[in-house]
C-alpha cells in the first residue's frame, strides 16, 4: 500500500559528512551536511528529505532536478556565468538538470528536498 510521506514522522535514515570528504566539489569554507530522508523510492532516482549546511561553498550536483523549500538560512546559486540568486526561509525553488554553478552556503540553512536523478 502506498502511503503519503509526512515530513513530520522520523526520518527513515540520518546521516553526516563533511563535503571536505569531496575535495574536488568544494570552492571554499568546510561545510558540513546532516541529511534526514524521508523517502527513496524501489529505484532510487526519486529520493525526499530534510537537509542541513553550514556555511561554504561548492560544486552544485548535476544530472538531477531538485525542488527546494529553505526552511531557515540564507543561501545563494551562482550559476557559471557569475549570476547569483539568493534564498532566504520561506523561499522555495527549482533548479533544473542541466544547471551548472555553485552552491553558497550564506549562513546556516535548512531545506527540505525532492530529487530527481536523472544519471545512468
Amino acid at each position: 500500500m502506498t502511503k503519503v510521506i509526512s515530513f513530520q514522522d522520523a526520518p527513515l535514515s540520518e546521516s553526516e559528512r563533511d563535503l571536505a570528504d569531496l575535495p574536488d566539489r568544494v570552492v571554499s569554507g568546510n561545510p558540513h551536511h546532516v541529511t534526514q530522508m524521508q523517502f527513496e523510492s524501489p529505484d532510487g532516482k526519486l529520493i525526499a528529505g530534510t537537509w542541513t549546511s553550514t556555511p561554504g561553498k561548492w560544486h552544485a550536483f548535476i544530472e538531477r532536478d531538485e525542488f527546494c523549500v529553505i526552511l531557515a538560512g540564507h543561501c545563494r546559486l551562482i550559476d557559471t556565468d557569475g549570476n547569483a540568486q539568493d534564498f532566504r526561509t520561506g523561499d522555495s525553488f527549482l533548479i533544473p538538470n542541466g544547471f551548472r554553478g555553485y552552491w553558497d552556503v550564506i549562513e546556516t540553512t535548512t531545506k527540505h528536498f525532492v530529487i530527481r536523478d536523472l544519471s545512468a
